[in-house]
């Protein structure tokens, strides 16, 4: 998928009002592996947000991020349906009713 992808989520986007807070989800593919609960999260970028979510779910963290703290390569992140282009630093902004999506990646041919 082309970094500048844009991805529809079932219930998701930018159509939250009123909550004020990032939302992380991670895909039901990764919640059976997982206890990640969809949560809102503070932060104003997607290294913040995933910050305050693994306070909560630590065991998160390495599933999602390598010991240098960038995106593993089996790992995908989308912000409002749109894929995240700082993978190694995760500085792509998060307003106040995004959604971040976790999923894992696929590969092949």
């Amino acid at each position: 998928m082309p970094r500048s992808a844009k991805f529809s989520f079932p219930g998701g986007g930018s159509e939250r009002e009123g909550e004020g807070m990032p939302r992380v989800i991670f895909t039901d593919n990764i919640q059976r592996h997982l206890h990640c609960p969809p949560s809102e999260t503070e932060g104003r970028t997607v290294g913040e947000a995933l910050a305050d979510f693994f306070r909560e779910y630590p065991q998160a963290r390495g599933y999602v991020l390598d010991d240098q703290g960038a995106v593993r390569k089996h790992v995908v992140i989308f912000v409002n349906g749109v894929q995240i282009q700082d993978r190694r630093g995760l500085g792509d902004a998060v307003g106040p009713n995004a959604e971040v999506y976790v999923m894992q990646a696929l590969s092949g041919g």
